[in-house]
């Protein structure tokens, strides 16, 4: 008799992750012949700089990088991490004891709750959030409190809102501006209200800034370590995926101080040994791009938020222009659930997007799509979420 395995409690706490069914049944539509817009997941169809590529090639055959590189890695990448960090924020960065490679930031966001976070402990995650930090939370086996981030505090979290029980058992306090999915931004008085919050009560502040280049209208977002007293308290994640198109290359890093930096690090000594050195090298190549092929490259996304704006007005809905991200965050009409607008669009009209609840019960009521593709198939995409609207809740 084949026996069922018995899964963990905290594994059986783990939701459902809200893009795990979409290739499959992407897959499916497209064999269909059915014309797909995939506006999901946060990844544009974009090339990265041509050095990185060239830098990739390169180092494929130079076989002193394709060997193991631990946690210490390429060190040219990490010397690289620390020059950008100073010459975007002006933040001085030791490149051995105050980063951390990463296989892209989702990991380290992860992992970083293993070496701070356990049995009795709390985590504050905001909801609609990205789901490494739920996940993180509860593998460590500490207690996630989901904060829920809605119109009423523009979509910031607030700690003094924080119930006191909570407050006394918080270790880390999770927090991503500009955010995703919601596109809000923080502003620098708020920032330094939740580092004096998490210094007052111990907690790490895990700061997610990934979307830190992607910004629009003169908006320049700042690291947590341009507020005074962060480095104290604060660990910053970066990526190159959304910077450079370079999602599937998994390549980020994590900025703190020794102690905090070394924890993380710690942990990642037990679960990998380090992103393929040539990954690394192609990351310098990246950093070193310049700002005008980073301003080029926001220059082609803001062209598409604002087609993707004009589009779902015009089908409809309510609709504001996000200073930063690649994202549009658009309220449903009263009664028309998430998940079941997101299953329609995508089974009726060819069209993927994501539902709010599958961030977070939080997120109900909105729904996100990514401004990935170019701006005529965005407007294809919003005049079919037209139709479907319109005809609400008439099944076909």
């Amino acid at each position: 008799m084949v026996r069922v395995p018995v899964f963990s409690q905290r594994f059986g706490l783990l939701p459902a992750y809200p893009l795990a069914h979409v290739p499959l049944r992407k897959r499916e539509l497209l064999q269909r012949g059915v014309d797909v817009i995939d506006l999901g997941a946060g990844d544009a169809d974009l090339a990265p700089p041509p050095g990185a590529v060239a830098a990739l090639r390169e180092a494929a055959a130079t076989p002193a990088l394709g060997r193991y590189g631990f946690g210490l890695g390429h060190m040219p990448y990490r010397e690289a991490i620390a020059a950008w960090m100073h010459r975007r924020f002006g933040t001085t960065v030791d490149p051995v004891t105050e980063l951390v490679p990463l296989l892209g930031s989702k990991e380290g966001l992860a992992h970083v709750a293993f070496a701070f976070l356990g049995p009795g402990d709390v985590a504050v995650v905001p909801e609609p959030a990205y789901q490494a930090y739920l996940g993180g939370t509860l593998l460590s086996d500490a207690t996630p409190h989901v904060y829920a981030l809605r119109p009423r505090t523009d979509f910031l979290l607030e700690p003094d809102e924080l119930p006191p029980e909570v407050v006394a058992r918080t270790r880390v306090v999770y927090l991503n501006y500009p955010n995703n999915p919601t596109t809000a931004v923080a502003p620098r008085d708020y920032l330094e209200r939740v580092v004096r919050f998490c210094r007052a009560h111990d907690a790490l502040l895990v700061y997610d800034n990934a979307y830190s280049e992607l910004a629009f209208d003169g908006y320049v977002p700042p690291s947590i370590f341009e507020v005074e007293g962060a480095r104290d308290v604060a660990i910053e994640f970066h990526s190159l995926s959304k910077t450079y198109n370079m999602t599937g290359w998994r390549c980020g890093w994590a900025v703190a101080k020794p102690e905090i930096a070394g924890a993380l690090a710690k942990v990642k000594t037990f679960v990998d040994t380090g992103a393929y050195m040539g990954i690394q090298a192609a990351g310098v190549a990246a950093l070193e791009s310049g700002s005008e092929w980073i301003a080029g490259n926001v220059a082609i996304f803001l062209e598409r938020r604002d087609a993707a704006v004009a589009a779902f007005r015009a089908a409809g809905f309510s609709v504001s222009p996000p200073r930063a991200t690649m994202y549009l965050w658009i309220p449903l009409p009263e009664g028309v659930p998430s998940k079941a607008f997101a299953d329609r669009l995508m089974e009726e009209e060819g069209v993927i997007v994501l539902p709010g609840a599958g961030f977070g019960a939080g997120g109900e009521g909105y729904f996100r799509i990514s401004f990935i593709v170019p701006p005529a198939r965005l407007a294809e995409a919003a005049a079919r979420a037209g139709r479907l609207l319109a005809r609400w809740p008439a099944a076909t």
